[in-house]
């Protein structure tokens, strides 16, 4: 009787340290999946001018990208000539200022919306500033967005039609120096997924005709016009093959295509302040780090308390929650695939209290003890 109770508490021990171990390598396997950073899906179209992006894609230039006459202007003008693959989101182009880690002048795609962000910085104060202008963005249509700016606001066109204007939305040439990220977020895995044909930079406003001139010159292959107009930064995408995008004015400003895609400036375990939205998006986010460790400080605690004996099995759990949890934050910021936050740690080690809580209830108590996996003390 000695023999089979032993050996029955043996299988006990197995059985929870099977479970144990399963949920830790599941844990670990969803917040640190792929294990490293993926291939640079960016590839030359094969029919025509252009590159193509795909999930993960990134182009950009040297850390010493600057665009000549920009720095003291105010009017400026982007040409971007795209074609989205989806229609969901994702950041096409970004000027990156790497001393201060600013992204002063975005352009995102939000559903089939076009989503100008700019960032400013007023006596150590950070004024964001958003642009929705809706419709202008179609799956899997080409479209040439035009943003132009001076003192008197900001007008887009598409296609060289008027699509919005705004006199609070400010633009400068200053927002448009520094690194440019396409395909990215240069602070965090916000991929763009489409193609792009051609971009042009200016250093002055555009009239609404001149717009619709480089519409035609875009669409009619006649580029040379173009660069006669003498834009600051011009990239034709004509290239077909190689790791690099010239600039038509200044091959200094050429941008480089990496063999492995990466987040230029990863934050590492980004401050919860920084890292929260009122959306719901972020909600759910938080729900399922709340809910995916709570397996986890079920299964602890019942280990814990059935197999170590700890007289505080509850805290040890939480504690080892809290490390295992901290361990996955630090190891994502290596991963560009990831995001690295500490709200995350807070929701995981509350997530492994609940379960432990879970398991030191009576009546789970008392289920487990039925099924043979431990129990009450």
């Amino acid at each position: 009787a000695v023999g089979q109770c032993t050996l029955l508490i043996g299988k006990q021990k197995k059985a929870l340290g099977v479970l144990w171990g399963s949920v830790l390598v599941g844990i670990l396997t969803a917040g640190l999946w792929p294990f490293h950073a993926p291939k640079n899906e960016v590839r030359w179209l094969s029919d025509g001018n252009g590159l193509h992006f795909g999930r993960h894609g990134v182009i950009l230039s040297s850390e010493a990208f600057s665009l000549a006459g920009l720095k003291d202007g105010i009017s400026c003008t982007v040409e971007i000539w795209l074609q989205p693959a989806l229609d969901t989101g994702g950041t096409i182009l970004a000027f990156y200022t790497p001393d201060n880690r600013i992204v002063a002048f975005s352009l995102d795609q939000s559903l089939d919306d076009l989503l100008l962000r700019r960032v400013t910085v007023y006596r150590q104060r950070r004024a964001k500033t958003k642009w929705y202008i809706g419709h202008v963005l179609r799956k899997n249509k080409q479209v040439i967005v035009t943003i132009t700016s001076s003192t008197q606001g900001t007008t887009v066109y598409a296609d060289g039609t008027l699509a919005g204007t705004s006199p609070w939305f400010g633009l400068s040439s200053k927002d448009l120096t520094g690194q440019l990220v396409v395909g990215s977020y240069p602070l965090a895995d916000n991929g763009w997924r489409g193609q792009l044909r051609g971009l042009a930079i200016y250093n002055r406003e555009l009239t609404a005709a001149e717009v619709l001139q480089h519409y035609d010159a875009w669409t009619t292959n006649q580029q040379a016009k173009i660069e006669n107009e003498g834009p600051a930064a011009l990239y034709l995408c004509n290239e077909g093959a190689g790791n690099v995008v010239h600039s038509q004015t200044n091959s200094g400003n050429d941008l480089h295509i990496p063999e492995r895609y990466f987040v230029l400036h990863a934050p590492f375990l980004e401050l919860p302040w920084d890292e929260f939205q009122p959306s719901w998006s972020y909600c759910k986010n938080v729900l399922i780090n709340i809910g995916g460790f709570v397996p986890l400080g079920f299964f602890f605690c019942a280990y814990f308390s059935s197999v170590q004996r700890l007289n505080r099995a509850a805290l040890a759990t939480i504690v080892l929650g809290g490390v295992v949890s901290f361990a996955i934050e630090v190891l994502q910021a290596f991963l560009p695939t990831r995001d690295s936050g500490m709200t995350d740690i807070f929701t995981n080690t509350l997530g492994t209290g609940i379960g432990a809580m879970l398991y030191n209830c009576k009546s789970v108590r008392a289920l487990f003890a039925i099924v043979g996996l431990g129990g009450q003390r």
